[in-house]
């Protein structure tokens, strides 16, 4: 099932941040805004309380308030959506200025006849200073949103009359409102905007991908040498590419390596079976004695041995290349197993007239079985290519950074070019693939399996170790080192 598209996926991330950013900066400039209307309409509301309470102050009686009644008006006239309404000492209406729509009671509509009839304000009084502390909220005529201050005066004669100085903010809030519906407006634009040039510029930022990809659909089976190659990646791709090509490269190594390996093991599994083949077909050319066939079965009998070693080898390198491959790892007295190994080998070497001798003593911790068979198999090889008379050395040291197995054999040199190739599996020195007797020495370990010195370098691969050899006119060394646990 195809997946969802990745452009799409983060033009939508991003037109959703964009949309979140635009809801908080419009809730932002919206408060501000609704914050400073207030303030300021605040602000005028107080100094039209205060300015009403000092020409009222200077008036001498309830009778000065009516006669003086355009000049307290005048404080609010020129804007609508200001009232006043000033209120004698007695308590009834004296003068007023657009205070019907300001009012909510039931003779709005005459305009308020006394106090009683004004909404539930607390009064400041007469000697308090005005703020905005003192400003009350009501709801006036068709709902419309009323502020305002209600504050009593001193009159020069001693009496108190009171003025109420409210405004109408209809008009801010829906000033308040159409401001919301731009913004909300702007903010959609705005997203679908970002989504679409995001959705744009996202696909020209992903075209390296696409690159990669294309260049990535070129490598079949018979092109496994074909790297990525698009230009001007960018740095957060380069790593990509350049491990895409270096994970090609092992893939087209390995897929070398497995195909020399069939190639290899089809050869010499061929030749023990046209051994076999040849054999039996001369004995059947004409009648042959007991003694004869009995040659027969025997020379079969070592064909077969030498593919049974062979198929058991390339189990035992396919097993232990498997990441369950499991080791019981141990502590042993590897000079001890040194001792026990060359007593095993101790008829072959007779046979063969070498000498072993070991030497040197350190504790290792290690798998024993693969410890036996990595040293069985480098023995084997010294003894089959060790010339009569000659030594094989079995030493062991340690250090406080590794333990170190090796085995020497005086013999012919093998040149410095193959002494890193000869632990690949069916390596031959000679490229005619035949065998030279001091040469072939990867076959030697194991039969002349082929396979011998890499199962060594497999072992040791699995304990975290390393395995060399050393070769000059003295003789060839190998040295198998087991790092110690940090």
């Amino acid at each position: 099932m195809r997946g969802r598209s990745l452009a799409a996926t983060l033009a939508f991330a991003f037109g959703v941040t964009t949309l979140a950013v635009f809801v908080l900066v419009g809730s932002f400039l919206y408060l501000a805004l609704e914050k400073q209307i207030k303030a300021q309409d605040n602000l005028d509301i107080v100094l039209a309380a205060r300015h009403a309470r000092r020409l009222a102050e200077e008036l001498e009686s309830a009778q000065g308030i009516r006669e003086h009644g355009e000049r307290l008006a005048s404080i609010v006239l020129g804007n609508e959506a200001m009232s006043m309404e000033v209120f004698g000492p007695d308590g009834n209406k004296a003068i007023d200025h657009n205070i019907a729509a300001a009012l909510a009671a039931p003779d709005a509509a005459s305009g308020a006849a006394s106090l009683a009839a004004l909404p539930p304000l607390a009064r400041v009084a007469a000697t308090a200073r005005i703020t905005e502390a003192d400003i009350g909220d009501w709801i006036g005529r068709n709902g419309a949103p009323i502020r305002g201050i209600l504050t009593d005066v001193r009159l020069r004669n001693g009496d108190t009359a009171s003025v109420l100085v409210a405004r109408n903010m209809s008009d801010r809030w829906l000033l308040l409102d159409r401001y919301r519906d731009k913004l909300q407006m702007a903010g959609v634009a705005g997203v679908l905007l970002a989504m679409l040039l995001g959705y744009v510029l996202i696909r020209v930022a992903l075209q390296p991908l696409r690159d990669i990809a294309a260049s990535a659909g070129l490598v079949t089976i018979n092109r496994l040498d074909t790297r990525v190659t698009v230009e001007r990646v960018p740095s957060e791709l380069a790593a990509l590419v350049v491990s895409f090509n270096a994970m090609l490269e092992r893939v087209e190594q390995g897929f070398q390596r497995l195909s020399r390996f069939t190639a290899d093991l089809a050869h010499d599994m061929r030749t023990p079976l046209g051994n076999m083949r040849g054999a039996a077909e001369v004995a059947l050319a004409r009648p042959r004695s007991v003694d004869e066939y009995e040659s027969l079965l025997a020379s079969n009998l070592e064909e077969c041995d030498r593919l049974s070693r062979m198929i058991e080898n390339v189990l035992f390198l396919a097993r232990a290349e498997h990441p369950q491959f499991v080791k019981h790892m141990r502590e042993f007295d590897a000079g001890q197993e040194l001792s026990h190994i060359a007593d095993y080998f101790e008829g072959i070497a007779e046979e063969a007239g070498v000498r072993v001798r070991v030497g040197g003593a350190a504790s290792l911790t290690a798998d024993l079985e693969l410890f036996r068979r990595a040293l069985g198999n480098l023995l084997a090889n010294a003894i089959r290519y060790t010339p009569p008379g000659g030594e094989i050395a079995l030493d062991v040291g340690e250090s406080p950074e590794a333990v170190r197995v090796s085995v020497s054999n005086q013999g012919t040199p093998i040149a410095a070019e193959h002494l890193e190739r000869i632990f690949d599996r069916f390596y031959r020195v000679d490229p005619s693939r035949s065998s030279l007797p001091a040469a072939d020495v990867s076959q030697a370990s194991t039969g002349s399996t082929g396979l011998g010195l890499a199962i060594v370098r497999t072992i040791m691969e699995l304990h975290g170790g390393t395995v060399h050899a050393e070769s000059d006119a003295r003789g060839t060394r190998f040295v198998l080192t087991f790092k110690r646990a940090g």
